[in-house]
């Protein structure tokens, strides 16, 4: 027992153990209540789903003058008591009593999650979700892949010999068949670097975008780079495709559909002869062959339309017999602009969307309109909610709400005005909404899950029914042992979050993503840190793995050049399970570059608490300890 003579006045420790004690009391009656509704005994999970309770219980309270009276003693302050959190009350109610010169003998109840358990638990949990960690890093990296990982066998061998532990295929984006190549091409690459990967598959849920605009004119414009005095510098690169010819696609560079008999006469060298829609003469050098097609290249700016007749030459002679037309294209995406204080009316029906219209006076004469992709909204939304288009872009206030539109203020657009196109997300943060958190579209999908990827991820989930309900179609389908990634990415879902992990939780294996792009939108971008910190917590005390998400390093994978920001915003991700990347034409380098900084990180820090490893630093100092 502590020396008495080092025991503080018993007008403080007293109250310290009355105040611990009745939030000792707490957790148990949360625990005792639940425990009958939720049959936490039966659950797989069920020592993690105690410990989480008993956070819950202790979250309830402010015990922040409490930390510092205890800090003051020298004891534990709780600050990181998540993982162990009946253990940690007991630990520092069992010194509290020896510094009073009292006995202390904690109820008789269920062992609780001891101090070394709960790392156990959460190092078997993550490990059972993503597989064995390599021998140099424990977080693991997640890349969303593009459709290109279903064309290029040697892109996702690529990201798996940089460091990818897991692939992510979003059902939001092409379809099964891409889906199947993506799969092969992932086993493939196991096979050659011997290197396990595992798969997870997220479907789309009930994503509220902004529905289709009117169609723009069918004109493809072209244009080549040119230095601060005029001269061209690197020519505009147009594709010459059958109609019917996909592979030019993906390079991003104009395409023009020609007919594949007259594309069979091209040769390199030749120039194609043309007068765009403007009547400007222009010219076509054919430089590289490209299956079918020819890659040309034009040192001219030109806008080209369907019908433009393509006139041939050869050695500064005209091939005339050789002429063809353009073929069709697609028309060009219109946009709204949108300023602070416009009117948007956004429809029920699917009514192309317009711009607002002005008389020659500027005067207005009707506002802007789009749809929405999931009406059903309309009977939850009232006046005076908020709403935000494309990630928080855009963002205003519903001022009345009609049969057939919602008429919104808008308050938050850049000063010029911002642009929305169609398929943009739509936030209603402060709408109940009533949608399942499965669509028909992801019933389809999920027999493609179930046969083959390890992990399913459930998009817009707003309440354990809907947890529940994934698990029942899973069970339909033979899905009963794959693992379960629930997206937290609304306010519902942040309000729900303990029932949506313990529903969550009777599941064979399960995490959770901090889907920050969304979150943000739904929480406030000012409120995004405080609302990641409580996930990282809460998940930490169901020893549930998590997946730090959305744009960590997204400048480096797309430039090839990361900010200092998101450098550090990477390492903040070594607290977590694992890091997700999205996709872009650096991917790799990023995959590589967040292995080497997760690496160094994880020897600094464990969750919440800093590692105090040998630094190698003031070397004027050495010796002077000795």
């Amino acid at each position: 027992m502590i020396s008495q003579q080092l025991n503080p006045d018993s007008s403080l420790l007293d109250p310290l153990i009355e105040e611990l004690t009745a939030i000792r009391s707490d957790m148990v009656r949360l625990e005792h209540r639940f425990q009958g509704e939720l049959g936490l005994e039966r659950q797989i999970y069920h020592r993690s789903a105690r410990n989480l309770l008993h956070y819950v219980a202790l979250r309830r309270h402010d015990v922040r003058s409490l930390q510092q009276k205890l800090a003051a003693l020298g004891l534990s302050s709780l600050g990181r008591c998540e993982a162990h959190v009946m253990a940690s009350i007991d630990s520092v109610l069992n010194l509290l009593h020896q510094l009073a010169g009292q006995s202390f003998t904690p109820p008789a109840e269920a062992a609780a999650v001891s101090f070394a358990d709960g790392g156990e638990l959460l190092a078997a949990h993550t490990e059972a979700l993503f597989g064995k960690h390599s021998a140099r890093r424990s977080v693991r990296i997640m890349v969303t892949v593009p459709t290109q990982a279903a064309e290029d066998y040697s892109f996702v061998r690529n990201l798996v010999g940089a460091g990818m532990d897991c692939m992510r295929i979003n059902c939001a984006h092409d379809s099964p068949e891409h889906w199947g190549r993506m799969v092969t091409n992932l086993r493939k690459a196991e096979d050659e670097t011997g290197r396990q990967c595992r798969i997870a598959m997220d479907l789309a849920g009930p994503k509220l975008r902004t529905g289709a605009m009117e169609p723009g004119p069918r004109v493809i414009k072209f244009r080549p780079k040119r230095d601060s005095l005029g001269f061209v510098t690197t020519p505009a690169r147009v594709g010459l495709f059958p109609p019917d010819d996909d592979s030019g696609r993906s390079s991003g560079e104009p395409i023009l559909p020609v007919a594949r008999d007259w594309l069979a006469k091209l040769r390199l060298q030749d120039e194609v002869e043309f007068s765009d829609a403007r009547g400007a003469s222009r010219k076509l050098k054919v430089v590289e062959k490209c299956g079918a097609g020819f890659w040309t290249e034009s040192r001219n700016t030109a806008y080209v339309t369907p019908g433009i007749e393509l006139h041939l030459r050869r050695n500064d002679r005209s091939v005339g017999y050789v002429d063809t037309v353009v073929g069709d294209l697609p028309s060009l995406e219109r946009r709204l602009t949108l300023k602070r204080g416009d009117i948007l009316f956004l429809t029920r029906d699917p009514i192309p969307g317009v711009d607002a219209s002005y008389d020659d006076g500027g005067n207005l004469l009707a506002h802007a309109h789009i749809s929405c992709t999931l009406p059903e909204v309309f009977a939850d939304v009232r006046a005076g909610e908020r709403v935000w288009f494309d990630d928080g872009k855009i963002g205003g206030a519903i001022a009345s709400v009609a049969s057939d539109h919602l008429e919104i203020e808008i308050t938050q657009a850049a000063g010029e005005g911002s642009k929305l196109g169609t398929d943009k997300g739509i936030n209603l943060p402060d709408t109940a909404i009533n949608l399942p958190a499965l669509t028909a579209k992801d019933l389809e999908d999920l027999a493609f899950v179930v046969e083959h990827a390890d992990a399913v991820g459930m998009s817009f989930v707003r309440s354990g029914e809907d947890v529940l309900r994934l698990h029942q179609e899973m069970e339909r389908l033979g899905g009963e042992d794959l693992s379960l990634i629930l997206k937290i990415e609304t306010q519902q879902a942040i309000e729900k979050l303990p029932d949506l992990m313990l529903a969550a939780m009777r599941h064979q294996s399960c995490g959770i993503m901090i889907a920050r792009g969304d979150l943000a939108v739904e929480c406030g971008y000012e409120r995004l840190a405080e609302v990641q910190e409580e996930l990282l917590w809460f998940c930490e005390a169901a020893h549930m793995p998590v997946i730090w998400a959305t744009q960590v390093l997204e400048s480096l994978a797309k430039t090839g050049y990361p900010s200092r920001a998101e450098v550090t915003d990477a390492a903040m991700g070594e607290r977590a399970e694992c890091v997700m990347l999205n996709k872009g034409p650096h991917v790799a380098e990023a995959v590589r570059t967040l292995d080497n900084i997760l690496r160094r990180m994880q020897d600094h820090q464990i969750k919440k608490t800093s590692m105090m490893r040998q630094l190698h630093v003031y070397p004027k100092l050495e010796g002077i300890a000795d």
